[in-house]
């Protein structure tokens, strides 16, 4: 399966995917420990891929999603952005609504 077969397949396990760098437990950076604050602020279910476990995904994803940072959430199939752009839709009430459409809440 290359790379881009492989996103898709992470992308499509879950309605929310959030690729980062470490795990929820463990964010190894700070965008990615704000962002899954967020999104357990809102009580979301979310499923996590720790980038650093594969650097080939790392490298396509970026690639694929033509988005150069991480994290990168994504929302039933779609790229919703980064850290920045979470956290303006979490303070906007934008977020919860969008993942409580997504069936995520």
């Amino acid at each position: 399966m290359d790379v881009v077969e492989r996103i898709k397949a992470e992308i499509g396990s879950s309605p929310v995917v959030l690729f980062m760098k470490g795990t929820p437990d463990f964010p190894q950076c700070g965008f990615s420990a704000q962002t899954v604050a967020a999104l357990r602020a809102i009580g979301a279910q979310f499923k996590s891929v720790n980038i650093f476990e594969d650097p080939e995904l790392r490298e396509g994803l970026k690639r694929y999603s033509n988005w150069p940072t991480y994290p990168q959430l994504y929302v039933k199939g779609e790229l919703v952005g980064g850290c920045d752009i979470a956290l303006e839709m979490y303070e906007s009430g934008e977020l919860k609504s969008l993942l409580e459409s997504a069936g995520a809440v």
